[in-house]
């Protein structure tokens, strides 16, 4: 498997423990000022995914998070400075490093439009099982079709996204 594989598994009871125990760690790192939320598939109970948790971090300006990035660096988040062209109201870092499993961090501003979009869509699926069903489908079907190319699985399933959040309001 390459690093850009997409490699989708069932879900796992064992991810909401996960983000619980990082959760607390960078509530530590933020001394409590921020809210840090679980989204993305592993965040839906039942809904299969990329073994990996997405977290989003709302801080109350992007300044204060561009402050604790040494300290972020230091619990094992490496900042992906690349992606802010693409995102700019975004800072996005990785943890792959150690167990019990991998992460994504996505620190915005608490209550931004980026903010709002992900709680929404992770709200609709968690409560609309059918849903969420038919998203597991659709990222099955690009995973098979596109499994070396995450940039364009995201794109794809960008539509559904846009759909189901504008359904649920």
């Amino acid at each position: 498997m390459s690093d850009n594989e997409i490699a989708l598994t069932p879900y796992s009871p064992l991810w909401p423990a996960i983000f619980d125990l990082e959760q607390r760690r960078l509530l530590e790192v933020f001394n409590n000022a921020v809210v840090v939320e679980h989204i993305g598939s592993t965040a839906v109970p039942g809904l299969g995914a990329r073994p990996i948790i997405d977290m989003m971090l709302g801080a109350p300006d992007l300044a204060q998070v561009d402050a604790r990035m040494p300290a972020l660096e230091a619990e094992g988040y490496r900042y992906v400075k690349e992606f802010e062209k693409s995102v700019p109201e975004r800072r996005y870092f990785t943890r792959m490093d150690t167990p019990p499993g991998m992460f994504h961090l996505h620190a915005v501003v608490l209550g931004s439009p980026f903010w709002k979009r992900h709680l929404a869509f992770r709200d609709v699926l968690r409560s609309d099982p059918a849903l969420a069903d038919k998203y597991w489908r659709l990222k099955q079907h690009l995973a098979a079709r596109r499994r070396d190319d995450r940039g364009a699985h995201a794109d794809a399933k960008s539509e559904f996204i846009r759909k189901a959040i504008a359904g649920w309001r």
